[in-house]
């Protein structure tokens, strides 16, 4: 893993990110847009900053496209001081962007980011050798919303010709091939909640067969919409603390009642250890093993005793050649709800009886549903290269009923050479990832 891009609730680049998480304060508050809704809050990419006192926040602006975006960003109702957001049409530039929708934005600006970061260039790479895989569980959803209503009440002539090239999940992945000259396999995953971790096992399998020497991937997800936000509402999915929203999000807390929504994207660079080092380039990371399996369960709720989730992992240590004792971190799911959290606290105390740190980034960012497991990739890494592990926001001490070693209130300063990223997602998607220091 040779570079990292990141644009999320917590901070629009790597830096802004790292500090926002170690801050451990939530990003969540009240959206404007979704004023009247049974939950009117969630975490946005132009969010309040929760950056330490006296670390800088990112110097960004904000803007927007109409129906491609979504609406102008409001006081927060809970005290929190907002940031400038990320004006997504001026960083993505080129006369291309009105045609983007904003999960397409959000994952073109984090893959260009993760590009540099690995000091490729695009215009001198083999565009044949070079892939993208890119998860997306929804797509462009605000703007089939926006079009049905026009089909409504203004008739055929007024829904737009760019619909569904807007809408279709695959659209991150084909823009930021575009943008990128990748003329490489270009695959959009959709595994709900796991579909960023999915999308970097992928890349794994494309170098490891040899059919690509570099891929960009990663996953990206904006679907804060009063129609989405109140669906997942409806199936009891969503925390309902309408008068607390920051501390809503609450992972492995005893009184956790449901995630928060986020929006955002990751990207990284993954290459063959060996080429990069040819190339001059320090990996930041090895991506070492990564497994997958499926509870064949329930559409939406995980097998309760977590073995099934627990064979992923087992997959991605016996590809890593690791027991579990060697694994000194684990980066968790850890949605703040009630069943996901009790499985995966099952699940590690069961594997891992050894008892290694635990995070989850959720607390800060909220759920960004297929831009999860991409995100929480690059936390990990961070960790690995900090020797920091950031607390989890709203958590004082886990539920007594998990024997878990939760960091909370304050990072943690420990050296970790290895970790474990676990994804999950409805539909019962399960991967895990194991990365180790380079």
């Amino acid at each position: 893993m040779t570079g990292l891009g990141v644009v999320t609730p917590a901070g629009a680049d790597e830096r802004a990110f790292w500090a926002g998480l170690c801050a451990g304060r939530s990003a969540a508050r009240r959206q404007p847009e979704l004023a009247g809704m049974p939950v009117d809050f969630a975490c946005a990419v132009d969010g309040p900053a929760p950056v330490p006192a006296g670390a800088p926040a990112p110097g960004t602006d904000r803007g927007g496209t109409g129906d491609t975006d979504r609406g102008p960003a409001g006081g927060s109702g809970d005290g929190a001081p907002p940031w400038p957001g990320l004006d997504l049409d001026a960083v993505v530039g080129g006369r291309s962007v009105w045609r983007m929708a904003r999960f397409v934005k959000l994952a073109l600006i984090a893959a260009r980011q993760a590009v540099a970061d690995a000091g490729l260039d695009p215009a001198t790479w083999q565009a044949g050798r070079v892939g993208v895989v890119l998860g997306v569980g929804v797509g462009g959803v605000s703007v089939l919303a926006d079009n049905v209503l026009r089909l409504r009440d203004r008739g055929p002539e007024a829904v737009s010709p760019l619909l569904v090239p807007m809408m279709m999940p695959n659209a991150a992945a084909g823009e930021v091939a575009i943008a990128l000259r990748a003329q490489g396999p270009s695959l959009s995953p959709a595994t709900a909640c796991a579909s960023g971790a999915t999308a970097i096992s992928l890349a794994r399998d494309l170098l490891l067969s040899g059919e690509c020497d570099v891929v960009v991937a990663g996953g990206a997800e904006s679907v804060l919409t009063p129609l989405v936000v109140t669906a997942f509402a409806r199936m009891g999915a969503l925390s309902t603390r309408t008068g607390a929203p920051a501390e809503a999000s609450r992972p492995f807390a005893a009184d956790r009642d449901g995630f928060v929504l986020g929006e955002g994207a990751a990207m990284v660079v993954l290459e063959r250890e060996t080429d990069a080092r040819a190339r001059g380039r320090s990996p930041r990371a090895l991506l070492s093993g990564a497994g997958a399996s499926t509870d064949a369960h329930h559409p939406t709720a995980p097998e309760p005793q977590g073995r099934v989730a627990q064979a992923a992992v087992e997959t991605a240590l016996r590809q890593a050649g690791w027991s579990p004792y060697d694994v000194e971190h684990v980066n968790a799911h850890g949605t703040s709800t009630p069943l996901n959290d009790a499985m995966e606290a099952r699940l590690i105390e069961r594997l891992f009886p050894h008892r290694p740190p635990v995070t989850a980034v959720k607390g800060v960012l909220g759920h960004t549903l297929a831009a999860a497991g991409a995100i929480e990739a690059v936390a990990t890494v961070l960790t690995l290269e900090h020797g920091i592990i950031p607390p989890i926001a709203n958590l004082d001490a886990p539920a007594v009923e998990f024997d878990l070693d939760c960091v909370t209130k304050e990072p943690r300063r420990q050296w970790v050479e290895t970790a474990v990223s676990h994804s999950f997602g409805f539909g019962g998607h399960n991967v895990a990832l194991a990365f180790r220091k380079a």
